[in-house]
């Protein structure tokens, strides 16, 4: 199995094989939460048009989604998986669009097959590809709005291949640092309504989810799909 880390909007257009898209804060947690809530179904898009115009074709959808890190302007929800807990989800459509992790998805032409990735479903996600042995894996941080490097997405990323390939990684001593690095506006008093610092407690948690997002295209529309792991 060869594992390659890749980043941005350009390492999602170079993936191939079975590739992990990887948004720690927060779109890919976020994704786990509303999944783990009972949310029929996700469909990740690049475009805040195109979410519009899903939801006036299915104006029982509901979006979610940010730019800039705020809640996007008409839409139900942003970002923010603790703005969120609450959100009744149960049965209902959701459509999600980020200015990083979702720009992944859609980028990310040339995989055999995509799952989303975050560290609140690692264990999950390790298993999965384990079961699926693929010849490639490409493991893709998408940063800060896909295109800055951003610290928790590699961290994520050199996790999960440490558990793929065998090995031991530091994990408990590399989240504090995020703190400082990639996770500092979280603790930003000024920025709270849009970057709660529980989003960065809940985004650091290690596993609480035993499922695997996987991608899957259809017409032309993405949806994230459950799939049970652990």
């Amino acid at each position: 199995m060869e594992i390659q880390i890749l980043d941005l909007i350009e390492g999602a257009k170079a993936a191939r094989g079975l590739t992990v898209i990887i948004d720690v804060f927060r779109a890919f947690s976020l994704e786990c939460l509303l999944t783990a809530k009972g949310a029929a179904a996700i469909h990740p898009v690049g475009k805040v048009e195109e979410a519009f115009a899903l939801k006036a074709e299915h104006p029982d959808w509901i979006l979610f989604g940010e730019r800039h890190g705020a809640r996007v302007e008409g839409f139900a929800y942003g970002n923010s998986p603790t703005q969120c807990m609450d959100a009744d989800v149960a049965g209902r459509v959701i459509v999600h669009t980020t200015g990083a992790g979702t720009q992944g998805i859609v980028n990310a032409s040339g995989a055999d097959e995509i799952i989303t990735g975050s560290l609140v479903n690692a264990a999950a996600i390790v298993e999965y590809i384990r079961r699926q042995n693929p010849e490639t894996v490409s493991l893709v941080c998408m940063g800060r709005a896909g295109k800055a490097p951003s610290l928790e997405d590699t961290v994520c990323a050199e996790y999960l291949r440490a558990l793929l390939e065998g090995g031991e990684y530091p994990i408990a001593e590399k989240i504090p640092l995020l703190r400082e690095d990639g996770g500092k506006h979280f603790f930003d008093p000024d920025r709270q309504h849009i970057y709660p610092q529980a989003d960065f407690d809940f985004c650091t948690q290690l596993s609480i989810y035993p499922f695997v997002l996987r991608a899957e295209k259809q017409d032309g529309l993405y949806t994230s799909r459950k799939i049970n792991i652990l």
